[in-house]
């Protein structure tokens, strides 16, 4: 919680901006209107050629789970390093990826909160829990890699989330939810009108007894459901500064407790997170931010062997992300729009761990470690869409130094005698990356469109420094990474055959050398190591469409992936958790005023839990839908149903040893906005 009196100081300092603004800023008769929008500046023209994908606020919020990383699987190949959502999963393993480049747990795709980073400074994942769909305006997901800001690290594609608007957020909103296995979700947001800006306070609350995630023929005495409990709160203030510039300043804070598996195999996630941004919109645009992120994670592993006693304490892994950039758009002329700027992120954690003997009654801790390092990458980007007629070209390059410091292990006995003392070496370099694309449209109904671009991304402190274990599976770690490094190129078609109706189709190749995966080394031992590379082809097919009142989102991708490790076992087999089909489609009848039905099909095929291929995740095909009855005054009552059909979905498989993904789950509940 260090960092929570910085947020609040900060959230005062934003309030009291907007404040001043009732005075400062009175609008004199005849001066132009201020107008408030809490966005950030529009998307440059060349965006399209490189195929991105949109999901409204109508669909963020008519989600059968009423999570975000479930409705980012709309979009055919995301995909966690689990099947698991954020009530079942480990939070360390909630890292995002796309084009089944394969998993370790750590994020290949670069998620943005209002432009953000949202990853976790240690651990490379995504905190779900604490990105609340209901606080959304729109989600954009565009595949391959970027070079604008922060694009160190879009080594899969790019995530970028946007606040819901004042236009969007009731003045008052509020939800109630209750759910199988005595679930209950919370939720309520407050947004008055301040001075010439405005505020939104929301807290959410989710806590659920939870379902088995180990099959029925694999319990023991120890067994219990996956129990979760996790809340937010967020507040973001947005003042005018003058006509064509404004503030916003946004704070969160979160903490969210979970069980898998076994009595006493819990882990614990939070954060505190404060960023400001500055936004002009006149000649010259600015996009201008900072931002501080510290992080907590804690994770007690259960022995799976009679009777069960705790083997690892993995007891406090603080963090601290600490970050900001600068972007200008200068006046060139009508026909070009272009962006240059300058971004940095620094990053800093230590674990601490306790390691205990599971086969003495007494339960006695065998050694203590602890282990850390500190990252930091500072890049400047340039980009340029050019317009000639039917014709958008796009081109952008980057130029990173990144420095890998600081990074030690050290392990000691009971007694507190070390006996593993090691130091790392520092390491730095620069990093140069490019993109450029084209869009041509024939037609208002045919565009064409390619691309061809690199990145890269740093291995993670975790990825480096921190050994963990998936009893009886220990997977340690490598300081001496290297950095990952994308090459990719793409083609696509969108079709707009009718007024409403859009199709597109992709083509792409990427290879990501010096690859971080969990490579098997024993029976029950992996190590993370960079592999030769990871080749990705396939074909991403997308359609939406808007008939009347009915709506139809629908996304398929195919992915023939493998990974190149000449003299390995695992040499020409597909990557760890890469499946090769993934498909989503929702239809929703959703008319202007009464009821209104959606529902979603989701299917991915067989994945591979190992580098080696010997243990399988079945395909799987769920069904889950939502209904909507308004009752009048600003309350609508919700029904909500995931997994309708109770498929199995098996999320872990270590030789036999599974676990399940969430059952059938029904919800009822009501909303008011007023």
């Amino acid at each position: 919680m260090k960092y929570l009196p910085f947020s609040i100081a900060l959230a005062a300092a934003a309030t009291g901006t907007a404040l001043a603004q009732t005075e400062a800023d009175a609008q004199p008769q005849g001066q132009p209107n201020i107008v408030v929008t809490g966005a950030g500046l529009p998307l440059p023209p060349g965006s399209p050629a490189y195929g991105s994908v949109v999901i409204d606020r109508d669909r963020l919020t008519d989600a059968a789970s009423g999570r975000i990383e479930n409705v980012l699987s709309d979009v055919a190949g995301f995909q966690q390093f689990r099947r698991s959502d954020s009530r079942s999963a480990n939070p360390s393993a909630q890292g995002a990826t796309l084009r089944a480049l394969g998993g370790n747990a750590s994020s290949r795709t670069l998620v943005l909160l209002d432009g953000v980073p949202m990853a976790d400074p240690f651990f490379g994942y995504i905190p779900f829990g604490a990105l609340v769909p209901d606080r959304l305006s729109v989600v954009r997901v565009t595949r391959g890699g970027g070079v604008g800001a922060f694009g160190a690290g879009a080594v899969a594609g790019t995530i970028e989330l946007a606040s819901a608007t004042r236009s969007q957020l009731p003045t008052l909103a509020a939800s109630a939810f209750y759910g199988s296995k005595d679930a209950t979700e919370l939720a309520a947001t407050i947004t008055p009108d301040l001075g010439g800006g405005y505020v939104s306070l929301s807290g959410r609350w989710d806590r659920g007894d939870g379902f088995q995630t180990t099959p029925r023929d694999q319990r023991v005495a120890a067994t219990v459901p996956a129990a979760y409990d996790g809340w937010s709160a967020n507040l973001r203030a947005v003042a005018p500064l003058s006509a064509t510039s404004e503030l916003q300043f946004r704070a969160t804070v979160f903490h969210d407790d979970r069980t898998l598996r076994f009595r006493g195999a819990d882990s614990m996630s939070e954060g505190q997170d404060a960023s400001i941004r500055y936004i002009a919109r006149g000649a010259w645009q600015v996009d201008a931010l900072a931002y501080v992120q510290a992080r907590n994670f804690s994770n007690i592993v259960i022995s799976s062997n009679a009777p069960f006693r705790q083997s690892l304490d993995q007891r406090n892994t603080p963090s601290t992300g600490i970050g900001g950039k600068i972007e200008l758009r200068p006046p060139v002329g009508p026909d070009h729009v272009l962006r240059i700027g300058a971004d940095t992120r620094f990053a800093t954690g230590d674990m601490f761990e306790d390691a205990y003997n599971a086969g003495n009654p007494a339960n006695p801790v065998t050694a203590r470690r602890h282990a850390g390092g500190d990252q930091i990458t500072t890049g400047v980007f340039a980009e340029d869409d050019w317009t000639i007629g039917n014709l958008i070209l796009t081109g952008g390059v980057r130029a990173d130094h990144w420095r890998i410091s600081g990074g030690f292990f050290r392990e000691a006995d009971a007694h507190g005698l070390v006996t593993v003392n090691n130091d790392f070496a520092t390491r730095s370099d620069w990093q140069f990356s490019g993109r450029a694309g084209a869009l041509v449209r024939v037609d208002e109904a045919v565009a064409f469109r390619a691309a061809g671009y690199t990145g890269f991304r740093l291995p993670t402190l975790n990825e480096l420094y921190r050994p963990f274990m998936v009893f009886p599976i220990r997977t340690e770690a490598n300081a001496a990474l290297s950095p990952e490094k994308l090459k990719g190129v793409e083609a696509g078609i969108d079709f707009t055959p009718l007024p409403g109706l859009m199709l597109a189709a992709t083509a792409f190749y990427n290879r990501l050398d010096n690859a971080i995966a969990n490579v098997t080394t024993g029976p029950t031992s992996r190590q993370r190591r960079n592999v030769d590379a990871v080749i990705a082809r396939g074909v991403e097919l997308t359609a939406s469409g808007r008939i009347s009142d009915f709506q139809l989102s629908a996304s398929y991708a195919y992915s023939r992936s493998k990974v190149r490790a000449p003299g390995e076992p695992f040499d020409g087999l597909r990557p760890a958790q890469s499946p090769r089909h993934a498909a989503s489609a929702t239809l929703a009848w959703r008319p202007q005023a009464g009821p209104s039905l959606s529902t979603t099909l989701r299917y991915v095929s067989k994945q591979y839990e190992d580098d080696l291929q010997s243990n399988a995740l079945p395909d799987a095909l769920t069904v889950d839908a939502v209904a909507s009855l308004p009752l009048g005054r600003g309350v609508t009552l919700v029904a909500r149903g995931e997994n309708l059909f109770d498929e199995e979905v098996v999320t872990r498989n270590a030789g036999g040893s599974m676990d399940l993904g969430t059952p059938r789950t029904l919800w009822i509940g009501v909303r008011f906005a007023r």
